[in-house]
């Protein structure tokens, strides 16, 4: 990481399906070992899935899920005087969102179920209605960041 300059920021290309770059995010994120089109089949698999239940267009299932999913605040520790507080702070936009794909994923990967698809398709789902567990990761973190309010003029 460079001291002086900001690393500039890549041009992102949507994905093939729905030519969003979100979706492209999220595969990139579901895949492992650089296989792309096993995750793109998992991920395209769970969004039809959840389309075909929820009958609402998928990128909506999918962005909708996203937005209950992300967190606004987080807490962080910063060490005053011998202390460590857990200082509440605002997430950067782009952490925002890589912090939602990656708590929806590692949720669905915990779900019970025959395929990845099927998880994956259900813990949409269930960000989609508020429920589930990445919702519930995010309903902590705030919970935590609203307790630790005291201390957010240790924020710098």
């Amino acid at each position: 990481m460079p001291r002086r300059a900001r690393p500039t920021e890549r041009i992102q290309v949507g994905d093939r399906k729905f030519a969003n770059v979100t979706v492209q995010q999220f595969i990139n994120k579901v895949m492992r070992d650089g296989k792309r089109a096993t995750a793109e089949g998992i991920v395209y698999n769970a969004v039809d899935r959840a389309e075909q239940a929820t009958r609402k267009p998928a990128v909506e299932v999918f962005e909708t899920a996203m937005k209950n999913a992300t967190p606004l605040i987080e807490v962080k520790p910063r060490r005053v005087g011998g202390a460590t507080y857990q200082v509440p702070v605002e997430i950067r936009a782009d952490r925002r969102g890589s912090l939602a794909m990656r708590w929806i994923i590692q949720a669905a990967r915990k779900r019970p179920g025959k395929s990845m698809g099927e998880k994956l398709a259900g813990e949409l789902m269930d960000a989609m209605n508020n429920t589930g567990a990445a919702v519930r990761r995010k309903e902590e973190t705030h919970k935590m960041a609203e307790a630790n309010k005291a201390f957010s003029h240790y924020k710098w």
